[in-house]
């Protein structure tokens, strides 16, 4: 049985911004055959907290998910960069997923603490308190996703397969236990 990751990201917000780095990152696994993991795919979310949470829980009871990666863009970042919790109201949530584990698998992926305080983080915040209220709980991560270009694509394209298998072993393994 193929695990099903649900991947979303957002639609631009400033004028200048052309794309937003990490729908095009969706975009093109959206495009390559992919055989171990069934993907499943919310892109162009709306850039405001409450419309994309309520897109994403609507997806996330529809679809059932074993995983879930968000992804946002983070213009001024060089690398991946996997969040490890969100805060709302003085209120902080961890992912479940063993970041540091997955990091050590990566080449061009940094562990971050700071999701933002705008909507990526919002939405990752309300995303772990509804999987994390579920039993059983499913697996899921923030990711904020550099501006592509040609000297950095083929390295983050090649860590976030990485990143999907390693949440398709965590389903693998919740299977088996």
């Amino acid at each position: 049985m193929k695990s099903k990751i649900l991947l979303t990201s957002f639609q631009t917000w400033l004028d200048h911004q052309k794309s937003n780095s990490s729908d095009d990152l969706l975009e093109i696994l959206q495009q390559q055959n992919n055989d171990f993991v069934s993907l499943y795919f919310l892109r162009q979310l709306p850039v405001d907290v409450q419309l994309a949470t309520q897109q994403v829980i609507s997806q996330i009871q529809t679809l059932e998910p074993d995983g879930i990666i968000c992804c946002g863009m983070a213009e001024k970042r060089k690398k991946l960069s996997i969040e490890s919790q969100a805060t709302c109201n003085n209120q902080c949530l961890y992912t479940l997923v063993n970041i540091s584990e997955l990091i050590q698998q990566l080449s061009i992926t940094e562990l971050s603490q700071d999701a933002g305080k705008f909507v990526c983080e919002g939405l990752y915040y309300q995303v772990l308190k509804y999987t994390q209220s579920l039993a059983p709980k499913i697996p899921c991560i923030f990711i904020h996703v550099p501006i592509l270009n040609k000297s950095n694509q083929d390295l983050i394209h090649t860590d976030f397969n990485s990143i999907i298998e390693y949440m398709k072993q965590i389903f693998k393994s919740q299977v088996n236990n």
